[in-house]
This record gives structure tokens, C-alpha cells and sequence, in this order.
């Protein structure tokens, strides 16, 4: 059963199969054709949509999300919001006026997702009042396509939606709306995990470590979801069905995200946008790279702990925890376990994990004042798009000679990986142009990258040499000019 709320509405849906989606769900059985199917893989944002939960203050907190790649169970106790809930009868929400006004839409297939989008944003602005800076409008829209490639418009309605009376939709005056999905929710909370099984397949929603392990004790084949964000892509893109799934979105234990005076252990589940202020404080260069890792959609819903367990060897956050030293905290039936990430992926797709074993939390150390981390990434688009080589730099200063010298990579084999060669070149040395020349030399040596859509196997490893290059020139500069800090070797408002 789906117990939720849609536009104000409630529904409830029985025996929804395991790998429905959210666009499925909208599209197929309530009739809901506003939100459109473009890509089906995340990437377009055409089927944006705005899920709202609770936020423990008697209110509801809205994020974006991509139908197409969201698993319908996961509404459970949520409050869903389409493009067909956002007028007031013929009265236009202040997002769709702005969008009509400035001639934001033209053949009109991406427009409800980019609406959605600017819906969140809004609704955002609305409950927590700040400047819509520019950078604030691109995060929100960077994972909207707009095949017409009409984005001036877009921009400009963005720009201009605050300026417009705040026409709600009916069902934000319904003043139980809030805590009707708060019950719900709650009420999802202590349901029982079997309560998630179907006739065609098994939905578990567990919440708690305990029944975890014991779900996958019993089940040690069942697949894990958390934001669904890679793994949907298998019903999606490779047509498999999924029918036994178990959803660690819930589990209250891969939730936390506690602080240590030696660093944090970030629970598996918890997701990007969680982790960004975080990151902000501590790692810059990590931070960065969220303007690069994926969409606003995607960073709702993903979680560090799922890029780690897919073990991809493209993945964007796999590197820098290699470079940071990461550990990570096992679980599973037969107990608990701690290996550090060097030791996680043994081969393509394949990992440390035992049967039934989880990922429960991953350790980043706290940085010294001393530490440096830079995060390059080279992909085809700036925004949502897959890494060709991304490149996470770790090292600290002793008078004037590089120590702990950590050279991660991905893209570059079958896992992601560091470069212990290469470090062995730069460990105890002065950032001299011969020595960093020792240490491309000997990157050469240690990748046979691939060669796919995204990039030959030579351009991959030029590019790999390029970015050590990179480094060292930024430090040259850094070295000549102490006022420079971090400074950059090329014009690119990314590149960090």
C-alpha cells in the first residue's frame, strides 16, 4: 500500500509493484499526464516533480525530484505536488505568470519539469526569505534541459518570479494539510517492513539497523535502494524488473551524521543536500564539486553511501575519499565491521562486501590546518553529466616539501584508484616542475584506462597527466604570490 498525498489530495494505492515509479505511478494510473517522460535516466529534468515531508516544526519542506528514477513507495507519507496543483482555479501560481510572461516556454515538453523546479525554488524563498542570487537559479535549474535551447527566457522568469502576487494553490490553505502528511508519515514509520510486499514482489521499508540485518539475513539478494538515482536505471534504461527491493531511506541508524573530534561518520543514507554545508566548512573542494555532481533533483535523493556501494569507476565521490582517507563502517547479518575505502573496491562492480553485508556509515577525517585538497573533474557538460577523468588531489605542507601525498583517480580503471607511484614521486619533495615531470611520468604507468562514449583511453591519460600539471602550476602561482591562495591556472567560474 501507497499511502499519500497528491496536489492536497490523498491516495492510497494497493499492490503497486516494486519498481513502479513515481512517473509511472502519475502517468499510467492516476491519469496525471502534466509531468512528462523525457530521458527516463535523471537527466533531462522534464519529469520534475516536488516532494514534501515533514520538517519537525509543523510545516512541510519541499525538495525536487526526478519521477522518472523515484520509486513510488517512497511517497509513503509524503505530500506529492505536479504541475496540475499549482493554479488557483485560472489564477496562475507566480512561477507559471513569470514563465508566460517572458516567453519561457516553447514547444512546451520540458516546461512542467523547469516550473517544478522553479516551484521549489519558490517555495524555498517563500518560507526562508533571501536574495535569488544567480548562482542560486542555476543550482535549482541545472538539471533542466531545455531542447529548444531557449534559456534566456527561463532565466529571466526565474529572475522575476518573486515579484509576482503569491498565488498559492488551494491546497495550501487547507490548514491540516501539513499535519495530515505528518501522520501519515508517522503512521509509515511503524508500519511493519512486510507491509511493503505485493502479489508481483516485495517493497520493505525498514527503520531501524536491527531490522535491516534481519531482512537481509533473510534475503541476502534482495536489492538496496536509497535514493534510487543509479539503481532505477536498471528498470529504466535495461528493461530488468525489480521485485525484491528493500528501501534504506528510512532506517533511522543510516540517517545520522555525527561528529567526532577525529571527523564524522556520515550515515549511508543520508543525502548530498544533507551534506553540502558540511562540506562547505570543512571541504571546500568537496563542496565544488557538488556544482558538478549531478542535479539539484539528484542531490535531494543521493546519498554518499549508495556512490560508494555502486562502485562505479566514473563515480564523482569515490576519489575524494580515497584522497580524504575515508573509512567505512560495515553491517549485516553476522555483525559489524570497519575497513578503510582503499580496501572496499576489488574489482569492476566488485566490492568488500560479504552476503547480506550494507554499508552503515562512511568516516571522513577531520582536515589539519595543514591540508590541502583540490577535486578536478572533465566531463562533456558542466552540470548532470558523468565524469570522463576526475582527478582528488590530498596532501600537507612541511617546510616547503609535500608529505601524505594522495593521488586518487576515476575514470582511469575498472575501479576508482589511487596513484601510488606517482605519490611515491611527490612524497618528501619541493613542488619543482622535475619533480611533478617524475610523477606524470610515472602515472603513465600505472592506468590502462578505457576508451568509451565519454573519452579515448590517450585522452584519458593526457588528461590525467594534465591535471597533475594543473596542480603544480597552481602552486607555482600560489608560491610567487602569498595573497593567492588556492589560486587557479585557467578562467572557468567551475573550477576549484
Amino acid at each position: 500500500m501507497i499511502d499519500f498525498y497528491l496536489n492536497g489530495q490523498r491516495q492510497q494505492h494497493a499492490d503497486v509493484t516494486p519498481d513502479t515509479s513515481v512517473l509511472e505511478l502519475l502517468r499510467t494510473r492516476l491519469g496525471q499526464t502534466g509531468t512528462k517522460e523525457g530521458c527516463a535516466s535523471g537527466d533531462c529534468g522534464a519529469c520534475t516533480v516536488s516532494i514534501g515531508e515533514p520538517d519537525g516544526r509543523g510545516g512541510l519542506s519541499y525538495h525536487s525530484a526526478n519521477a522518472c528514477i523515484t520509486p513510488a513507495h517512497q511517497l509513503n507519507g509524503c505530500h506529492l505536488v505536479t504541475v496540475e496543483g499549482l493554479s488557483r482555479g485560472d489564477a496562475l501560481h507566480p512561477v507559471q505568470a513569470a514563465m508566460v510572461d517572458c516567453h519561457g516556454s516553447q514547444c512546451g515538453f520540458c516546461t512542467p519539469g523547469i516550473i517544478m523546479s522553479l516551484f521549489t525554488l519558490h517555495e524555498q524563498q517563500r518560507r526562508r526569505p533571501a536574495p535569488l542570487t544567480q548562482q542560486r537559479m542555476e543550482a535549482a535549474l541545472g538539471g533542466n534541459l531545455c531542447r529548444c535551447t531557449g534559456y534566456r527566457p527561463i532565466r529571466d522568469a526565474a529572475l522575476r518570479m518573486n515579484e509576482y502576487p503569491d498565488t498559492h494553490p488551494l491546497w495550501a490553505d487547507d490548514p491540516d494539510l501539513a499535519g495530515n502528511v505528518a501522520t501519515l508519515h508517522t503512521d509509515a514509520t511503524k508500519a511493519k517492513p512486510s507491509a511493503g510486499a505485493t502479489s508481483q514482489g516485495r517493497f520493505d521499508s525498514p527503520r531501524d539497523l536491527a531490522t535491516l540485518r534481519e531482512l537481509r539475513r533473510e534475503r541476502p539478494q534482495s536489492r538496496l535502494v536509497a535514493g534510487a538515482t543509479d539503481l532505477w536505471l536498471e528498470s529504466t534504461q535495461q528493461l530488468k524488473i525489480l521485485d525484491d527491493i528493500i528501501n534504506v531511506r528510512q532506517v533511522a541508524e543510516l540517517n545520522t551524521l555525527e561528529e567526532t573530534p577525529e571527523g564524522w561518520w556520515v550515515g549511508a543514507a543520508v543525502t548530498y543536500s544533507r551534506l553540502e554545508p558540511l562540506f562547505a566548512e570543512h571541504y571546500p573542494a568537496f563542496e565544488h564539486l557538488m556544482h558538478r555532481f549531478a542535479s539539484s533533483q539528484v542531490r535531494n535523493r543521493a546519498t554518499l553511501g549508495g556512490n560508494v556501494a555502486n562502485a562505479s569507476p566514473i563515480g564523482d565521490t569515490p576519489p575524494v575519499l580515497l584522497a580524504l582517507d575515508a573509512r567505512l563502517a560495515l553491517d549485516g547479518p553476522e555483525g559489524a565491521r570497519e575497513i578503510p575505502i582503499a580496501e572496499f573496491f576489488l574489482d569492476y562492480k566488485k566490492t568488500a562486501l560479504r552476503e547480506g553485508e550494507f554499508i552503515r556509515a562512511i568516516f571522513l577525517p577531520r582536515p589539519n590546518a595543514d591540508h590541502n585538497l583540490k577535486v578536478w573533474k572533465l566531463s562533456k557538460r558542466r552540470e548532470d553529466d558523468i565524469s570522463a577523468v576526475l582527478a582528488a588531489f590530498a596532501w600537507r605542507w612541511d617546510n616547503g616539501v609535500m608529505r601524505d601525498v594522495h593521488l586518487a583517480f576515476g575514470g582511469m580503471a575498472g575501479i576508482p584508484k589511487r596513484a601510488p607511484t606517482a605519490e611515491a614521486a611527490l612524497e618528501g619533495q619541493a613542488p619543482s616542475q622535475a619533480v611533478f615531470e617524475a610523477a606524470k611520468a610515472a602515472l603513465r604507468g600505472e592506468f590502462q584506462p578505457m576508451t568509451d562514449v565519454r573519452g579515448t583511453k590517450e585522452y584519458r591519460s593526457i588528461a590525467a597527466a594534465n591535471l597533475l600539471e594543473r596542480l603544480r602550476l597552481m602552486l607555482a602561482s600560489t608560491s610567487k604570490d602569498s595573497d593567492k591562495k588556492d589560486a587557479e591556472v585557467c578562467l572557468d567560474a567551475y573550477a576549484h
